[in-house]
């Protein structure tokens, strides 16, 4: 696509943005919401449109190539990204559910589940790619060294004898020349009766016209029968009853050349991000050489009328302004109206200001007291505000809206008009830098301009006082309260904690923990790379008080809003709403450790196995668990973002641990949790852990422990029949019409991902796909191999789902929807319910 387009496209979403930020920022402060369906749906809207405007936006940052727009893109994008983590949070708060369901407001808006996917941002990586390079290549190199303990699991083979392995190899050779010689006997012997056919056959006796006659008729026949199966085929791909054909070659599709265009684009960013630098360099040394010295002349001229125009009313000369109060700056500041009427106050008022400053105070002190004790008769009497703000839902706070608000008067006030019919390659502009490097050059000048002034002014006074010894008692005050200033900063500076490694480089660091098998190198896994279908009856469930099972494009949404966006930029963490860990809790081959792979891979972060089998026998005792933990976090932040695994995260929490259990599971139980608290907005560590089985651990520690909790299912009919397509393709295999994957996708309920995959791997051999031409595959070829795995039944789901229910979230969400019930029912039965939620009220204000 061209430039126009992607700026076009910026432009849709920034007027879709204004839209957004009229109900964001209403002219009155907007009444409590009582309906708590009304205010999820009034969320869920606003959630859809900002992922509209954030692919959008993102689609933009990503192809569009002039260095000055992509710093108010970016701006924005930052800023629609952290308010769609904010809303989502929102979500939960409201709902007390991860898992949230919006078929109907996406049927109302007429939008299909593809358009309301959220894209991860291509320049969490893009825009470190060369530290992602430097690191991966110092990383092969660790493990080179470590090389041969890579290769343990190939190691622990069956042991066999010289002799024993001697007689193997001969059985198989002399089997092997056995099948050759029977192959060579079996041809002679079929040469030799072809030759004594043709001797007893003699010449052909057919008529040559029926023989051509007998050719035409069975050609005819095969030349109709293949133009009758082209043509069904073709019929098929065009109702969608069947896949398009493979393209032969990769190269020359319309996919590929797109992809090649925009990584050029992303080359030509690159280019003209280095001209740009290198013109606010230019731009500047040429204003300091051709308008620095008027610039300077004019400041001058104007300090020294500010000069004789004060001289001339009070009679002597002014005090220069500090340089904290902003120097010359100060004196030549527009001032707003109420500023110009406190300074006339002021003068009015004069020295009798100071007298009256404690009954001032008291005055308002009076008032406080007065409005407290008025507030606290209301709170008597009809309830007073807290009761008003639990009546109804109100939208918290945003961090990121005046953000957003202020990219989108950027775009106003310099884009959106901007004639750009000269700027056909959109490089920088110049014209946009000077009035910037103006402003700094002016500065600058100014800063010098204020040494030389006051140097003057020292001069005028001297000349004019010169029997009064004022100035130097003034100035040497003025100095002590500066030094008392500056002490009183120092004093407040917090203790650092205690480094344990503070002679040590975070390289050499790094190393240890790679050589350690700490720090892991993560497969090259993508987030889309986990598929699955979205789930279209959520709603309709949840309306009926039936809690829906998620589906796996519900998952993949959550470690989205999660895990990704906030580890990948450091603005959008900064603000947004922390998280500090997530579990991820499903059942065997749900792919719970390529979730958290995809994480690492998503955001150039690094991962650190935390998993009980792994640190085994490594850093034993206290000492060496708290420099674990130590170089773990210090690590993490130098080389931030950081993900921190743990697999079987439950059985750290487990009440009693085996005895036949070495890998002590419950080692990190304390340090862990302590570690975590010390994580700010600012350390963009996310900790991970991922269990099989989290009922068996203790909820009250492990729910404390993870503050998020991503409850992975079964895949249901709909993912399973993608996955089916995705991982026979995946594997070189080839969909036919033989191919019943209905079918196969209703007889395999219960089976994951992982047994899926599996299941292709061991039907899909080399000698198989070799032999696809002629024979095409058929869905009884992989009932064998599934036959032979155990699948996840419903009795285990059901297990989940009550453990999920268990939690602090769960239980929430239980008493919110026995409350909606209690509400719904009406008469006499909606009257008693509504006195037994005095009484509880009552009593939990007691509890408390």
């Amino acid at each position: 696509m061209s430039h126009s387009t992607y700026n076009k496209q910026w432009s849709e979403a920034e007027s879709a943005l204004v839209d957004l930020l009229q109900q964001e920022l209403p002219p009155e402060p907007p009444k409590p919401e009582k309906d708590r369906l009304a205010a999820f749906q009034l969320l869920a809207t606003m959630y859809i449109k900002y992922i509209q405007i954030f692919r959008k936006l993102e689609q933009s940052y990503d192809q569009i190539v002039h260095p000055q727009k992509r710093r108010v893109l970016r701006h924005v994008l930052d800023g629609a990204m952290g308010r769609i983590l904010e809303i989502k949070h929102e979500m939960v708060n409201l709902e007390f559910s991860e898992y949230h369901y919006f078929d109907d407001v996406l049927s109302d808006l007429k939008l299909t589940p593809n358009d309301v996917e959220i894209p991860i941002p291509k320049y969490f990586i893009n825009e470190k790619m060369e530290i992602l390079k430097e690191r991966e290549k110092l990383l092969g190199q660790i493990l080179t060294k470590v090389g041969p303990q890579d290769k343990e699991d190939q190691k622990e083979e069956v042991k066999m004898s010289l002799e024993d392995a001697i007689r193997v190899i001969q059985i198989h050779e002399r089997a092997r020349q056995g099948r050759l010689r029977a192959k060579f006997m079996k041809e002679i012997r079929e040469q030799e009766e072809r030759e004594i056919m043709a001797q007893t056959r003699g010449a052909p006796t057919l008529d040559p016209d029926v023989a051509a006659v007998r050719i035409q008729k069975v050609w005819k026949g095969f030349a109709q029968r293949r133009r009758t199966k082209k043509d069904r085929d073709e019929e098929m791909v065009f109702i969608g009853m069947a896949p398009p054909p493979m393209p032969t070659s990769l190269k020359n599709t319309p996919q590929a050349l797109a992809l090649k265009t925009e990584s050029q684009r992303r080359q030509t960013q690159g280019t003209y991000e280095h001209e740009f630098q290198q013109s606010l360099v230019t731009i500047k040394e040429k204003i300091q050489e051709t308008e620095g010295p008027d610039i300077k002349e004019t400041m001058m001229d104007q300090i020294r009328q500010w000069f004789i125009e004060c001289r001339d009313a009070s009679g002597k000369f002014p005090e220069y302004p500090d340089e904290d109060d902003g120097g010359s700056a100060a004196i030549f500041k527009q001032k707003t109206p109420e500023e110009l009427e406190a300074e006339m106050r002021e003068k009015e008022e004069g020295g009798g200001k100071k007298k009256d400053k404690k009954g001032k105070k008291k005055d308002k002190k009076d008032k406080k007291d007065k409005k407290d004790k008025k507030g606290k008769k209301g709170k008597k009497g009809k309830g007073g505000d807290d009761e008003e703000e639990e009546e109804g839902w109100k939208m918290a706070p945003s961090t990121f809206v005046p953000a957003i608000n202020e990219g989108t008067d950027d775009y106003k006030g310099i884009w959106q008009t901007r004639d750009e019919k000269d700027n056909f390659s959109q490089k920088h502009d110049s014209e946009l830098i000077k009035e910037e490097k103006r402003k700094e050059v002016e500065e600058e000048i100014r800063l010098q301009v204020d040494e030389l002034m006051r140097t003057e002014l020292k001069n005028l006074k001297a000349a004019v006082d010169r029997d009064k010894g004022k100035k130097k008692g003034k100035k040497s005050g003025k100095k002590k309260k500066k030094k008392g200033k500056k002490s009183g900063k120092k004093g407040k500076k917090k203790k650092k904690e205690k480094d344990l490694t503070p002679d040590r480089t975070i390289e050499s660091l790094y190393e240890e923990m790679v050589m350690n098998g700490i720090i892991v190198r993560t497969p090259n896994i993508k987030l889309t790379d986990y598929e699955g279908e979205y789930s279209y009856l959520g709603t309709t469930l949840r309306q009926a008080n039936i809690e829906p099972m998620p589906s796996l494009s519900d998952v993949r949404r959550l470690v989205t809003e999660f895990g990704i966006l906030p580890l990948g930029s450091p603005a959008v963490h900064e603000k947004a709403p922390l998280t500090k860990s997530i579990l991820l809790a499903g059942p065997r081959g749900t792919g719970k450790k390529m979730l958290v792979q995809a994480i690492c891979n998503e955001t150039g972060a690094n991962m650190f196995d935390l998993s009980p089998a792994n640190i085994v026998g490594k850093y034993p005792g206290k000492d060496g668990l708290k420099m674990l933990m130590h170089l773990v976090f210090k690590v993490g932040r130098e080389l931030q973002p950081s993900v921190i695994y743990i697999g079987d995260c439950e059985r750290m929490f487990k009440k009693k641990v085996p005895k036949t259990d070495p890998t002590d599971p419950k080692r990190l139980k304390k340090e862990l949790p302590k570690a975590l608290k010390t994580i700010k907005s600012d350390d963009r560590l996310l900790l991970v852990g991922t269990s099989r089985c989290p009922f068996d651990g203790e909820m009250k520690p492990l729910t404390s422990c993870y503050q998020r909790i991503i409850l992975i299912p079964r895949p249901d009919y709909a993912s399973r029949h993608l996955l089916w397509r995705r991982i026979i393709l995946k594997n070189n295999g080839v969909l036919t019409a033989n191919l019943d994957i209905s079918s196969l996708s209703k007889v395999t309920d219960g089976y994951t991902p992982g047994h899926l995959a599996t299941a292709v791997q061991q039907v899909l051999t080399e000698r198989r796909i070799q032999t696809l031409s002629k024979k095409p595959l058929q869905s009884v070829e992989f009932i064998a191999p599934l036959a032979r795995i155990d699948p996840i039944y419903k009795e285990e789901e059901e297990s989940f789902k009550s453990w999920y229910a268990k939690t602090p979230l769960g239980k929430k969400r239980a008493k919110a929807a026995a409350a909606d019930d209690d509400d719904g029912g009406g008469g006499k039965g909606g009257k008693k319910g509504k006195k037994g939620g005095k009484k509880k009220g009552g009593k939990k204000k007691k509890k408390k």
